[in-house]
C-alpha cells in the first residue's frame, strides 16, 4: 500500500527544503496536508512529483516548491485574513488553512469550486470559504485582507486586489506580458496609498482571467 506519509516527507525534504524553504510553519503544514486529495484519482499516484499536474478544465496544481515560496513569502501568522485567487483544488488553501489563517478562496470555474470545497472538507479544512467568482475583483465583502495569493499570471498588477489589502498586508502575484512566463512578485501595502514591490523568481501560470486580468477570449 502507497505511504502517503512517508511520500509527503520526501517531497518536503528534497523540494522545499533543499531549496531553501525555512519557515517552519510553511514545512509543517506542507508535511500535514495530503496532497493527493486535490488531485483527480487518476492522478494521485503522481500527487507529489516536482512539477504542476492537471486538475481538469485546463487548470493545474501548482508545483508543491511554488506552494511554498508563496506562503512563506505571505509571512502567514496565525489568525491572519488571506484571500486565495485562482483556487483550482483547494490544496494551497488547505495549507495557509494549517497554517492557522482565515481563509477564503475565489475559482472562477464553478465546478473546481465544488472540488475544491469537497476536497477542503474531505481533507478536514471545512471553514475554508470558497466562493465562484472574477478573482481579479478580490472579494470586497470581507476585505481587507492581511495577505493575498494569486495562482495564476495577470498582464498587470489589478488595482482592486491591492487596495483590498491592510496596512503592512501582502499579495503574492504571477506578473507578464506573456500568457506563458511571468515574474512572480511580492507587493507589500506600506500605507494608504504607497505600496512596494519585490521579485521573487521566473514562473509559469495558468492565465488569470476576468476583468482586471487578462481576456478568455485573447
Amino acid at each position: 500500500m502507497r505511504d502517503d506519509h512517508e511520500e509527503r516527507a520526501t517531497m518536503v525534504d528534497r523540494q522545499i527544503r533543499s531549496r531553501g524553504i525555512s519557515d517552519a510553519a510553511v514545512v509543517a503544514a506542507m508535511l500535514k496536508v495530503p496532497r493527493d486529495l486535490f488531485v483527480p484519482i487518476e492522478s494521485r499516484h503522481r500527487a507529489y512529483e516536482d512539477h504542476p499536474l492537471p486538475i481538469g478544465l485546463g487548470q493545474t496544481i501548482s508545483q508543491p516548491y511554488v506552494v511554498a515560496l508563496m506562503c512563506e513569502a505571505l509571512k502567514i501568522e496565525p489568525g491572519a485574513r488571506v484571500l486565495d485567487i485562482g483556487t483550482g483544488s483547494g490544496y494551497a488553501a488547505a495549507v495557509m488553512a494549517e497554517m492557522g489563517a482565515k481563509v477564503i478562496g475565489i475559482e472562477r470555474k464553478s465546478e473546481l469550486a465544488e472540488f475544491a470545497k469537497a476536497n477542503l472538507v474531505r481533507s478536514g479544512y471545512p471553514t475554508v470559504e470558497i466562493h465562484c467568482g472574477d478573482g481579479t475583483l478580490g472579494y470586497p465583502q470581507a476585505a481587507p485582507f492581511d495577505a493575498i495569493m494569486v495562482a495564476a499570471g495577470s498582464p498587470a498588477l489589478p488595482g482592486t486586489l491591492k487596495n483590498q489589502l491592510t496596512i503592512g498586508g501582502r499579495l503574492v502575484i504571477p506578473i507578464g506580458p506573456s500568457r506563458h512566463h511571468q515574474h512572480l512578485l511580492r507587493i507589500t501595502r506600506q500605507s494608504e496609498t504607497d505600496f512596494s514591490s519585490e521579485t521573487l523568481r521566473d514562473v509559469t501560470f495558468v492565465p488569470l482571467i476576468g476583468e482586471e486580468g487578462w481576456d478568455e477570449t485573447s
